[in-house]
C-alpha cells in the first residue's frame, strides 16, 4: 500500500505547504546570491560579440534597476530549480512504486542539464544570428539602430528562457511514459498536432522572418522525435520491470 493512501486531504495540504516553504526559503537565499551575481552577468551579456558595436541606452531612469531585478529573479529561479524539482518529486514519490521512485529521481540532474543546454543553444547560436539579421536589415534600410537596455534584455530573455523550458520535453515525456499516462504509440499518433504546436511556439519566440523561424522550428521538431525515441526506451524498461514484479509476486 502506498503511503499516500493513508494520508488525509489535510495531511496532503500540510505536506504541500511544507515543501512550498522549503522552496521559498531556498529561492530567497538564491536571490540574495543572484543580487551579487547580476551585475557581472549583465555586463557579460552586454558584451556579446553580436552587439559589441552597439551602445546600450536607458530610455527611463528605472530601466537599469528593472533589468537588474529581472536578472536577479532569473538567477534565483535557476539556482532554485533543482530544489523545486526535488520537492515536486518528494511530494509525489510516496504514490510511486520503488522502481518508479528510483527512475524519476534520476531525471532531476538531467532536467537541469537540458535547461542549461537549451539556454546555451539559443544564446550562442540562435540569438547572434537573429541580432545580426536585424542589424543588417536596419543597415540596408538606412536606419541607425538604437537599443534600450530594457528592450535588449527582454528580447534576450524572450529567446533564451523558452528554449531552456522546451528542452525539458524529453524528460517530461519520459516521466509521463514511466507513469503510464502516455505511450510512445500515442506520441507517434499525435505527431502532426505536436508539430503544429511547436510551429506556433517557434513563431512566438522568433522575429517574423522565415529563416529565423526555421532555425527554431527544426531543432524543436528534432527534439520531439528524440523525445519519442527516449519514450520508447523508457516504456520498454517500464514494461520489463512490471513483468518482473508480476513474476516475483
Amino acid at each position: 500500500m502506498n503511503q499516500n493512501d493513508n494520508m488525509s486531504i489535510l495531511e496532503h495540504i500540510e505536506e504541500l505547504r511544507k515543501r512550498l516553504m522549503i522552496i521559498v526559503v531556498f529561492f530567497v537565499l538564491a536571490s540574495i546570491i543572484g543580487f551579487f551575481l547580476s551585475q557581472p552577468l549583465i555586463r557579460y551579456l552586454q558584451e556579446a560579440s553580436a552587439v559589441q558595436e552597439l551602445v546600450m541606452n536607458a530610455f527611463k531612469p528605472t530601466d537599469p534597476f528593472k533589468v537588474y531585478m529581472q536578472t536577479t529573479f532569473l538567477i534565483g529561479i535557476l539556482l532554485t530549480s533543482p530544489v523545486i524539482l526535488y520537492q515536486l518529486w518528494a511530494f509525489i514519490s510516496p504514490g510511486l512504486l520503488a522502481r518508479e521512485r528510483r527512475a524519476t529521481l534520476s531525471y532531476i540532474p538531467v532536467s537541469v542539464l537540458l535547461f542549461l543546454a537549451g539556454i546555451s543553444f539559443s544564446y550562442f547560436i540562435l540569438f547572434p544570428f537573429v541580432i545580426r539579421f536585424m542589424l543588417n536589415l536596419s543597415g540596408s534600410m538606412g536606419i541607425e539602430t538604437t537599443i534600450g537596455i530594457n528592450e535588449y534584455f527582454q528580447f534576450l530573455f524572450q529567446i533564451t528562457i523558452p528554449f531552456g523550458l522546451l528542452f525539458q520535453l524529453p524528460v517530461l515525456l519520459l516521466f509521463l511514459t514511466r507513469l503510464g499516462i502516455i505511450t510512445p504509440e500515442y506520441l507517434t499518433k499525435i505527431r502532426k498536432y505536436a508539430y503544429f504546436v511547436l510551429l506556433v511556439i517557434a513563431a512566438f519566440i522568433t522575429p517574423p522572418d522565415v529563416l529565423s523561424h526555421m532555425m527554431v522550428t527544426v531543432p524543436l521538431l528534432i527534439l520531439y522525435e528524440i523525445s519519442v525515441w527516449i519514450s520508447k526506451i523508457g516504456y520498454k524498461k517500464a514494461q520489463k520491470a512490471k513483468q518482473r514484479a508480476e513474476q516475483e509476486e
